[in-house]
C-alpha cells in the first residue's frame, strides 16, 4: 500500500480535524487542525496503519505569523516501507502540545529538544527539562527572535568564575577560514 492511500485512511478516520493528504515524491503530508488531538491521531497511525517508527519531530518558527509554530512528525512503517509527514500548528499564546511518548517512547528526546530550543511544552511528558542548554537558561535559542549574536548572560559557576557572554556562543560560526581555530564559534567583531 502506498503512503498516499494510508494517509487517505487516516484522513477518513479523522475527517473533522485532518486536511490533505498531499503527495510529493512518494511521501504524503497531512495537516492536523486541532493540535490537542495529536496523541490520538498518532496512536491510530501506529496501531491501525502500522506506522511503528517515529523518525523525527521537528519544529518551525513562523515568527510574525499566527500560529507561530509548526510541529512536524515524521512517521515510517517498517513493515510497508511508507513515510507519513504529519503537521500541526501551535500558537504563541498556548505554546503546548500533548506528548506522544505514550505512543512512541523515542519521542522523549525529540520533545525535550523542541522544548529546550523553541519553548513549546509537551503536556504529559514525564521528564520535560532542558536537554542542550542548562537548567534556568531563560531563552530559547532557535526562535527567530533570538539574536544571531546571542544574548549576554551569566553561565552557572560550575566551570567559570566570572560572567561569560553567550554573545556569538554556539550559534555564530565563520564559514571557511584557514584552520579550525578561525572557524570556531565565538564573538565576532566587524573586522573578522
Amino acid at each position: 500500500m502506498a503512503s498516499f492511500e494510508l494517509a487517505q485512511q487516516l484522513q477518513a478516520r479523522f475527517a473533522d480535524v485532518l486536511t490533505g493528504p498531499v503527495e510529493f515524491r512518494g511521501e504524503a503530508t497531512i495537516k492536523l487542525a486541532d493540535a490537542a488531538r495529536i496523541s490520538e491521531v498518532c496512536a491510530f497511525a501506529k496501531d491501525s496503519l502500522s506506522y511503528d517508527l517515529l523518525l523525527d519531530i521537528t519544529s518551525i518558527d513562523n515568527y510574525g505569523e499566527d500560529p507561530r509554530w509548526t510541529v512536524v512528525y515524521e512517521l515510517y512503517g517498517t513493515g510497508h516501507g511508507c513515510h507519513l509527514r504529519l503537521k500541526t500548528h501551535v500558537s504563541e499564546e498556548r505554546s503546548e502540545l500533548p506528548t506522544v511518548t505514550c505512543v512512541w517512547r523515542g519521542a522523549d528526546w525529540h520533545e525535550r529538544e523542541i522544548y529546550d530550543m523553541m519553548g513549546i511544552r509537551f503536556v504529559g511528558h514525564s521528564d520535560l527539562r532542558r536537554i542542550l542548554m542548562w537548567d534556568g537558561y531563560p531563552y530559547f535559542p532557535l526562535r527567530k527572535d533570538f539574536p544571531l549574536a546571542g544574548k549576554p548572560t551569566d553561565l552557572p559557576d560550575v566551570a567559570f568564575t566570572k560572567p561569560a557572554p553567550l554573545e556569538g556562543g554556539p550559534f555564530v560560526t565563520a564559514a571557511g577560514g584557514k584552520d579550525s581555530i578561525a572557524r570556531e564559534p565565538r564573538v565576532r567583531t566587524p573586522e573578522q
